[in-house]
């Protein structure tokens, strides 16, 4: 049955990827006149860069930020060879390498994509539309390969479908025709590394009046942010690989270039933190806290930072800041748990535990942490009712061990050997457990079934043989 239901589960993949080949050249047909060239010039009309981007609107262009930076104005050009210019910059998300254009193009030209709220799953297929005269070709098709998760930055998607540098900023979509995200190359040290910003960061621009070239990138070369930015990128790249040792180099440059940088700081943080330079960590995420006083992540940076130096005050009260400033975050409230578990502030940790577990009810670390709090209390009855919860998402030994404690102290001893036993059935190296059953069976007075795990614990040469044969000989 199971080789049967294999065959069609791969017969199914197949005809599904074979669909979507045979879909691809429609697909690009429909959406590539979406896409436009972009070249910016200096003061003297010289050209600049090129680049990519696409419509959102029939007025609306997004494409990478890096694309118009350093330049004095902008042309886009259609599939159709008609050229355009660009009136104004409407919005700038500089982390991302986004920027929202603002164009006067015949509506009848104009083919505007729709954009996918949805983050797309790995494995998905996906066509980027690039530069339409450039000579590398116009278009590349793949896979997204990876979808991660960046703190203090959020999610980034790397594809296997190449990008070359004429066409940062094209649309990466998917096979409905959907936008799922904006594609950005990034060389760092001869590797190219293609992955593309998601459309949820294209959803959350916010267009304003209009900024013209000229005062954008005043701006930005007068706060020395541009190179800063551009360095920020790579090291986003790199930490995209959790090559941490090689992404905190850009964020040191960053910060070094422009001082007052909150998300390098942030990101530098972070690095050291996962390089466990803690003094530095708590350095630069100090820095950022500084400069954004109103980040929460940050604040977990200084937190987490703290609490692995052994300052747990110090954590408890960056932990706290972090669940002011964002009460929605469940991971805050966890953190604010373990640092006042340090501090054996018993009441005030439970209390986290639960308003973590209150935010988001599968949190299995804070089920677990506040089931242990109360068997610490010895609050048998309340701790029992968190593990039969926590049971439902995490059914492993170590859930029902703690299960057959909880049992054991309300002299429940039916009901204690038979979550041992399920826990050893799980994980039968798990000694506690074992030396748990041990314990439970003599309670019972069946000193028989207790010596038979001894002998199993005396083999394995555990630290809980002794323990239990001291109650075996009292």
């Amino acid at each position: 049955m199971k080789a049967k239901a294999g065959k069609a589960f791969l017969l199914l993949f197949f005809w599904a990827f074979v669909l979507a080949q045979d879909n691809l050249p429609e697909l690009v047909r429909r959406i590539k006149p979406s896409a436009v060239a972009i070249e910016t010039f200096d003061e003297k009309g010289n050209l600049v860069s090129r680049g990519s981007g696409f419509f959102i609107a029939y007025d609306k262009i997004v494409t990478n930020r890096h694309v118009i930076e350093k330049s004095a104005s902008a042309q886009i050009s259609l599939l159709n060879g008609r050229k355009f210019e660009v009136k104004a910059i409407l919005a700038v998300d500089a982390e991302s390498d986004l920027a929202l254009l603002q164009v006067e193009v015949p509506a009848s030209m104009v083919f505007p994509l729709p954009i996918e709220r949805n983050t797309p799953q790995e494995g998905e297929s996906v066509v980027v539309i690039g530069n339409p005269f450039g000579l590398e070709g116009s278009v590349s098709n793949g896979i997204v390969s990876a979808i991660r998760e960046i703190p203090g930055y959020g999610k980034i998607i790397q594809i296997t479908a190449a990008i070359s540098p004429g066409s940062s900023g094209s649309p990466v979509v998917n096979m409905r025709g959907q936008v799922i995200g904006v594609a950005t190359l990034q060389a760092v040290e001869g590797q190219n590394i293609n992955f593309a910003v998601p459309s949820e960061r294209i959803l959350q621009l916010k267009p304003s009046a209009g900024k013209s070239f000229a005062s954008f990138n005043a701006e930005m070369q007068k706060s020395k942010r541009i190179t800063a930015q551009n360095l920020y990128s790579q090291g986003l790249a790199r930490l995209s690989l959790d090559d941490y040792a090689k992404a905190v180099t850009f964020f040191e440059k960053a910060v070094e270039i422009d001082p007052e940088y909150a998300e390098a700081w942030y990101q530098a943080g972070f690095c050291y933190g996962m390089l466990k330079m803690h003094q530095e960590a708590l350095k630069a995420s100090k820095r950022a806290v500084y400069l954004k006083p109103n980040w929460a992540e940050a604040w977990l940076n200084v937190g987490t930072s703290s609490f692995a130096l052994g300052q747990f005050k110090e954590a408890a009260e960056a932990y706290k800041q972090a669940t002011k400033i964002d009460p929605s975050n469940p991971d805050a409230f966890y953190a604010l748990g373990l640092a006042l578990s340090k501090l054996n502030r018993q009441d005030e940790e439970v209390l986290a535990y639960k308003r973590a577990i209150a935010i988001r009810p599968d949190h299995t670390d804070a089920l677990e942490k506040l089931g242990l709090a109360y068997l610490k209390r010895r609050k048998f009855s309340d701790a029992l009712q968190v593990f039969e919860l926590l049971k439902n998402y995490k059914p492993d030994a170590y859930v029902y061990n703690y299960l057959g404690e909880c049992y054991f102290e309300m002299d429940k001893v039916s009901e204690a050997v038979d979550a041992f036993n399920s826990a050893l059935s799980f994980d039968p190296s798990l000694d506690r457990a074992r030396y748990n059953l041990g314990r439970t069976y003599l309670k019972l007075g069946n000193r028989e079934s207790a010596l038979v795990q001894y002998e199993i614990l005396r083999s394995q040469r555990s630290e809980w043989a002794d323990k239990l044969l001291i109650l075996l000989q009292p």
